[in-house]
C-alpha cells in the first residue's frame, strides 16, 4: 500500500504498486491530461514509472520549467522520426535540449534546404496527430549494438561502444522509431501543441574538426502557440539586432580568414572601443587601482608553474624561439603575480590593486566562434587585488558596488548573482576552497541581494561570483566575476611582511566587470540595436548644409563643438537634405543638425534626433549645453 506524498503535503494511498500516470488521474482528468512526467523522490522519471513503496510526488505540466525540457527533448525525437521517414538513409547521432529548444546531428549524403525543413515540419505534424506512445525500453549493449548495426545506424553503435560497461542502456521507441535515450519523455506524440524548425548548420562529429561533418537542425518547443509565438519574435528581434549585421551596416569592424577569431576595428568601432576603456581607466584610478602592462608571451615554465599548462593547455597557443617554448597569453594573472613579487611587500602595501587592459589569446573551435560574442584575440578589463584573508570580503564588496555603479551607467539595471563552487579538476587543497567559498558566500549574504547557486562551475583555481546583466530583450549575459584564489599566489612564490614579521601568502582575487571589450561592445550593439547613447557614439552628431551657401558656417559649427571635446563631422554634400537626413539616421548618430539660409543669419541649427525628434533651432552655444548634458547623462535609464 504505497503512500503518495504530493507537494502540498497532502497524501494519497494506494492499494497497489501505482504509475505517475495514475496518481495524476486519481487527481483530476485535466492533471491526468496535462502530466508530461513526474519527479519521483527528486528524480524526473516518465509517467509511466512504477511506485511501489510510499513516494514523494510532484506531476510535471509544461508550466514547469522541467515540463518544457521534457516537450523539447521528446521534439527532438520526433524531428529525428520526421527526418527518417523522408530520408531513410539519414543516420542519427545526439539530440540534446539547448537554451529554448533543441538540436539533431544527422549524417546524409546532400545538404538539407530550407525547403527539406518545411517537409521535415510537416511530417512531424503527421507524426502528432497519430498520437503514438513512447514508451521505454532497457537493452544489453550487445544487443543494442546489434539492432543498430542491422539499421546502419554507425554512429550508435560508437556511442553504445563508449558507454562505461556498468550503465544501464535505456531507449525511446515511437512508432517505428527508437533511439538510446535516459529520457524521460511526454507519453505519447500527440503532446507536442506548438514547434518550429528554425535552421541547419553544419557540425562536427563529437565537437571533432578531424571528424566528418554532420548536418545539425535547430528547432524550439513551447507548451503554447502564444509562448511559441513570442520566441519567434524575440528570435526575429534578435536578428535584427545581430551585431555583425550592424557592425557590417555601421562600418565598426570586419572579420576575416587570414585572421580567424581576431577583430579588425575600424575607425567608428575604435572610438567606442576608446571611450569604454577611458571610462574605466578614470573609474579604476578612482578605486585605487593601478594600471600596469605585462608581456603577450612568457616562457610556458610559468604557465606550468601556475597550473594552467595542465588544465588550459588545449586553449592555449604557443610557440617556440631560440630553443625555449613561449606561450601566448591566455589570461593575465600569472604576470600579475610576477609584478607584485618585484621588492618584498608588506600588510601596509595591501591591499595592491593591479589593473590591466591585457590583450590575450585563447584557441576556440571555429565553429565556437561568433562574430564579437567568441573570439581568439580579446582585451579583458582585468585586475587582481593581492590582500590578507581578514580583508576578502571589504574587497569584494568594494567590488560589487564599483560594478554595479559600471552596469548603471552603460544602461543595464537587472543583474543576476550566482556562487560558483569547485570544479572537478582544481588546483589546492579542501581547506583553500572552504575558505575561498565561505568568504564569498558571506560576502554575498552581507549584500542583502538575491542570488543562486551553480555547484561545481567554479574556475580550477577559486570559486567565484558570477555577473550577468538582463538585455533589453530578456537575454542574460554573464560579463562580470570575482574569484578568490589561495593557491596560485602560493604556486608562483607570493609573500607579504605581516604585522608581526612573519611572511604571509596574500590572497588573490581575479575580478573583472565587462568581461572580454570585443564581447561587452557586440552585447551593447544587440541592447540598443547600433543606436549606442550619446556618450559612446563614434558621431554625436552631424551638420548638414543645404545648399553651398552654407559649407563654410557648418565647418565653423564643427570646429566649435571639436574644440569643446565633442565628436562631430560635418556633411557638406551637394545632395538633397532629405536624403542626407535619411542616411545618418539609418547610421545612427543621435543628433542631426541642419543649417539653412536662416540658420546661418541667426547664428543657430535646427537639431533633430536620430528617433526623428524635432527639437527646433538653438543656439550654438544652447546645443552644446544640451549635447553635454546627454553625454554627462551616460546609459542611465533612471536616478
Amino acid at each position: 500500500m504505497p503512500v503518495i506524498t504530493l507537494p502540498d503535503g497532502s497524501q494519497r494511498t494506494f492499494e497497489q504498486p501505482v504509475t505517475v500516470a495514475q496518481v495524476a488521474e486519481s487527481i483530476g482528468a485535466g492533471l491526468a491530461k496535462a502530466a508530461l512526467a513526474g519527479r519521483v523522490d527528486g528524480t524526473l522519471v516518465d509517467t509511466s514509472f512504477l511506485m511501489t513503496g510510499d513516494s514523494g510526488l510532484a506531476i510535471i505540466t509544461e508550466r514547469d520549467p522541467e515540463g518544457l525540457d521534457v516537450i523539447r527533448h521528446s521534439c527532438a525525437h520526433l524531428m529525428a522520426q520526421a527526418v527518417q521517414r523522408l530520408f531513410p538513409e539519414a543516420q542519427v547521432t545526439i539530440g540534446p535540449v539547448i537554451e529554448d529548444g533543441f538540436f539533431y546531428d544527422f549524417a546524409y549524403e546532400r545538404a538539407f534546404t530550407p525547403e527539406d525543413l518545411e517537409q521535415i515540419e510537416k511530417v512531424m505534424g503527421e507524426i502528432v496527430k497519430e498520437n503514438l506512445p513512447v514508451s521505454r525500453e532497457v537493452m544489453s549493449r550487445d544487443d543494442a549494438i546489434a539492432m543498430f548495426d542491422s539499421m546502419g545506424e554507425k554512429y550508435k553503435v560508437e556511442i553504445i561502444k563508449d558507454i562505461p560497461g556498468n550503465e544501464e542502456l535505456s531507449f525511446y521507441r515511437q512508432g517505428d522509431f527508437i533511439d538510446l535515450c535516459r529520457g524521460p519523455h511526454v507519453p505519447n506524440t500527440g503532446k507536442f501543441k506548438a514547434f518550429k524548425l528554425t535552421s541547419v548548420a553544419g557540425a562536427y562529429w563529437r565537437g571533432d574538426a578531424k571528424n566528418e561533418m554532420l548536418q545539425r537542425i535547430y528547432g524550439t518547443a513551447w507548451g503554447d502557440k502564444k509562448a511559441l509565438a513570442d520566441y519567434l519574435f524575440r528570435l526575429e528581434e534578435a536578428q535584427k539586432r545581430d551585431h555583425r549585421k550592424i557592425g557590417k551596416k555601421l562600418d565598426l569592424f570586419h572579420f576575416q580568414e587570414e585572421a580567424p577569431g581576431m577583430v579588425f576595428w575600424h575607425p567608428k568601432g575604435w572610438s567606442i572601443y576608446q571611450t569604454i576603456q577611458h571610462y574605466m581607466q578614470k573609474l579604476q584610478n578612482e578605486s585605487g587601482y593601478q594600471e600596469i602592462r605585462t608581456p603577450q608571451l612568457v616562457d610556458y615554465t610559468l604557465w606550468e608553474k601556475s597550473g594552467h599548462a595542465d588544465k588550459f593547455a588545449d586553449e592555449m597557443f604557443s610557440v617556440e624561439s631560440e630553443n625555449r617554448m613561449y606561450a601566448i597569453k591566455p589570461m593575465n594573472c600569472p604576470c600579475h603575480v610576477q609584478v607584485f613579487n618585484q621588492g618584498l611587500k608588506s600588510y601596509r602595501d595591501l591591499p595592491l590593486r593591479l589593473a590591466e587592459f591585457g590583450s590575450c589569446h585563447r584557441f576556440e573551435p571555429s565553429g565556437s566562434m561568433h562574430g564579437l560574442m567568441r573570439v581568439r584575440s580579446f582585451t579583458q578589463d582585468d585586475a587582481h587585488i593581492f590582500c590578507a584573508e581578514s580583508a576578502i570580503q571589504d574587497e569584494v564588496a568594494q567590488f560589487m558596488e564599483l560594478l554595479f555603479r559600471v552596469y548603471r551607467d552603460f544602461g543595464f539595471d537587472e543583474i543576476i548573482l550566482r556562487l560558483s563552487t569547485r570544479p572537478e579538476k582544481r588546483v589546492g587543497s579542501d581547506e583553500m576552497w572552504d575558505k575561498a567559498e565561505d568568504a564569498l558566500r558571506q560576502a554575498l549574504n552581507n549584500s542583502g541581494l538575491a542570488w543562486e547557486l551553480l555547484p561545481g562551475e567554479g574556475a580550477f583555481y577559486g570559486p567565484k561570483i558570477e555577473f550577468s546583466l538582463k538585455d533589453c530583450m530578456g537575454r542574460v549575459q554573464q560579463c562580470g566575476t570575482i574569484q578568490v584564489d589561495f593557491s596560485m599566489p602560493e604556486r608562483l612564490g607570493a609573500q607579504y611582511v605581516a604585522e608581526d614579521g612573519s611572511r604571509k601568502v596574500p590572497v588573490m582575487l581575479h575580478r573583472a566587470i565587462l568581461g572580454s571589450f570585443e564581447r561587452f561592445i557586440g552585447v551593447l550593439i544587440e541592447h540598443y540595436a547600433g543606436a549606442l547613447p550619446v556618450w559612446l557614439a563614434p558621431e554625436q552628431a552631424v551638420i548638414l548644409n543645404i545648399t553651398d551657401k552654407q559649407g563654410e558656417y557648418c565647418e565653423k559649427v564643427r570646429k566649435i563643438l571639436a574644440e569643446k571635446g565633442f565628436r562631430v563631422s560635418a556633411d557638406l554634400r551637394n545632395e538633397k537634405i532629405g536624403f542626407k537626413i535619411r542616411e545618418h539616421t539609418m547610421q545612427k548618430v543621435p543628433f542631426l543638425l541642419v543649417a539653412g539660409d536662416r540658420e546661418m543669419e541667426n547664428g543657430q541649427i535646427s537639431v533633430r534626433t536620430q528617433d526623428g525628434q524635432d527639437l527646433g533651432t538653438m543656439t550654438i552655444e544652447a546645443f552644446t549645453d544640451h549635447l553635454a548634458t546627454a553625454v554627462a547623462r551616460l546609459g542611465r535609464t533612471g536616478n
